[in-house]
């Protein structure tokens, strides 16, 4: 009796919690407007803000230099890439190096080797990382144009027509399909749902793949057409003005107003589309766009390619910087020596075997002499000799070796059959050829949360009911038409799971059967409260609809499969547990909830 009281009174807490959470989210929306509110009157008087004229682009456009919705995530151009790329290559030490090796070698005093050959192994280092680095920003260019070339509807006139994503601009209506992308940041208007609810993945953002709800206001609801899909909108009832903030990188705060049909209200948050989020579960949305291409809170927070370098590079760097002092302080003792020995020997200098400044030959020309620059010139030329002969020091070739095996590197990894994704039909790509080393160097991995390493993946596996613990004989069931006791006792249903849940025979034969006892009733409401209780989205696999009118019996032979998706993936194996007793969740709209429980649905 004990047992029963803390079981009654941990449900009670449950539904209380869930009561108090709908209170605090209700009480932080209640806030937001608050602010907003009181924002709105500063908001008018700032000279910063930006003006939007719904379905008005031209007049919108032609006071404010705003940028289209061309984006470009590109390094170089045609003009600038021969600058730029070699500008980028000589941050490295050893480039700078072999630079002036080459240098000092064009001086005729010092030219030890030949002067255009000399020049050979930095040009070829140079060319192969230039055609790297081109071929890299090349995908980047081809990305782009991917991008800029999809096509969108846009508002024109009474209809919506295709139109390619760069040529958007602030203040076009536009019109979301289901499983599409959002081309820019986007104000809802009005949605397919009649309360103006649409759903959204923002995994493109933040990585989160939950399911994100956001509203139009009631106010501009009417702004839809008639026909969800087709049909003709008047142009008189999407005309107004946003008065928004300037382009900022927050993706989780938006202040504006608006002004609609003689109305005037604020907007948050929960009313802006970002650029790069999908529409999910809701037929269609229209909203009017705000900030396109570069301005996008997405392309704010994307910053410039950078150039990656890799730790092995960074260590040569270093080794590189040591090896040259080494370099110069040995140049630095020769030439030393050189003038110790042209001092000792300065009167000898003519007649000396090794070193003459006078060349004796029997022709017309008997002494033909040398040129000869003084102790301390000879001396010198003596340090900048030694640099030239003492180069190999730092090989070239290295770095010539190291660019190759990253170009076949990255092929092998490419073309490797292990690192092939079936089910999406994408293989390895290699985005970056200059940090290949690092992928055998990772010595620690930080993450932001453990479900980023384990994704999330949470089972039911053992309750509690009326004081008796079910779930110590588990059978694993992927559909409510499977085999075994507890498939034969709830018989066929109509849905079918997208994954497999573990059941208990006893705790199911004891919901199938027809008892009026307390126990029976405690574990009919347990699954009631999971299936209810929660912000789960039932996403069934088929198109068919599923309104209904009060509790109607279903036809056994008709199987469709669910897939649920909500933002906490607790509430996703709770609810997945509850339809596999029997308790299936299988419609929500902002208005109601559908459960079929055995063969009846509720509202």
């Amino acid at each position: 009796m004990e047992l029963q009281n803390n079981n009654r009174s941990s449900s009670s807490f449950e539904i209380s919690k869930g009561s108090t959470l709908m209170q605090e989210k209700h009480g932080k929306s209640q806030r937001v407007r608050h602010k907003s509110t009181q924002f709105e009157d500063n908001l008018l008087h700032e000279e910063n803000t930006r003006l939007i004229y719904i379905n008005d682009p031209r007049k919108t456009n032609d006071k404010y230099e705003f940028t289209g919705n061309e984006i470009t995530t590109s390094k170089y151009t045609l003009i600038t890439f021969l600058p730029k790329n070699i500008f980028i290559q000589f941050h490295r030490v050893a480039y700078l190096y072999f630079l002036a090796i080459a240098a000092l070698n064009q001086l005729p005093p010092l030219a030890v080797f030949g002067r255009t050959v000399s020049l050979f192994p930095l040009l070829f280092v140079l060319c192969v990382t230039a055609i790297k680095d081109g071929y890299e920003d090349w995908r980047r260019h081809r990305s782009d144009q991917k991008e800029n070339n999809r096509e969108a509807l846009v508002l024109q006139g009474d209809r919506f027509q295709l139109k390619k994503w760069k040529k958007i601009r602030a203040g076009e209506v536009v019109k979301i399909l289901s499983d599409e992308t959002i081309p820019c940041d986007v104000v809802l208007l009005s949605t397919s749902d009649p309360s103006g609810l649409a759903y959204i993945q923002t995994m493109n953002l933040d990585g989160e793949s939950n399911l994100k709800t956001r509203y139009a206001r009631q106010e501009t609801v009417s702004a839809g057409p008639e026909d969800p899909i087709s049909g003709p909108i008047r142009e008189d009832s999407v005309s107004g003005l946003i008065r928004c903030e300037q382009p900022n990188r927050n993706i989780y705060e938006f202040t504006a107003n608006m002004e609609f049909n003689g109305q005037k209200f604020p907007l948050s948050q929960s009313n802006i589309v970002l650029r790069g989020c999908q529409l999910k579960n809701t037929e269609s949305i229209i909203g009017v766009v705000v900030y396109a291409g570069q301005e996008t809170k997405a392309m704010l927070n994307s910053a410039p390619s950078p150039s990656k370098r890799s730790r092995l590079e960074g260590y040569m760097n270093r080794e590189t910087l040591w090896l040259s002092v080494f370099l110069l302080v040995m140049c630095m003792v020769v030439a030393c020596g050189m003038g110790l020995w042209l001092l000792r020997h300065k009167e000898e200098l003519n007649t000396l075997p090794y070193y003459r400044k006078v060349y004796f030959t029997y022709g017309k020309d008997k002494f033909k002499k040398y040129k000869y620059y003084g102790i301390p010139m000879e001396t010198f030329f003596s340090f900048l000799s030694s640099i030239i002969v003492f180069q190999i020091m730092i090989p070239i070739s290295l770095y010539i070796t190291m660019e190759l095996v990253r170009l076949g590197q990255s092929y092998f990894m490419i073309e490797d059959r292990h690192m092939y994704d079936s089910s999406s039909g994408s293989r390895f790509q290699c985005r970056s050829l200059n940090i290949n080393e690092d992928l055998g160097q990772i010595r620690y991995v930080f993450s932001d949360k453990t479900g980023t390493l384990t994704e999330n993946k949470m089972e039911f596996r053992r309750a509690s009911v009326y004081g008796n613990n079910y779930g110590s004989s588990l059978l694993v069931t992927d559909s409510f038409e499977g085999q075994g006791t507890a498939a034969k006792a709830v018989g066929r249903r109509r849905w079918k799971l997208n994954s497999e849940i573990a059941v208990d025979y006893e705790l199911m034969e004891l919901l199938t059967k027809d008892l009026a006892g307390d126990e029976r009733i405690a574990a009919h409401e347990f699954f009631l409260t999971l299936a209810a209780c929660n912000t789960v989205i039932p996403i069934p696999s088929s198109g068919r609809s599923s309104s209904f009118t009060g509790s109607e019996s279903l036809d056994n032979d008709n199987v469709e499969t669910i897939n649920y998706q909500g933002e906490s993936p607790d509430e996703q194996a709770l609810v997945s547990a509850a339809s596999a007793y029997g308790y299936t969740l299988f419609e929500r709209t902002s208005g109601h909830i559908g459960i079929e429980i055995n063969d009846k649905r509720l509202r």
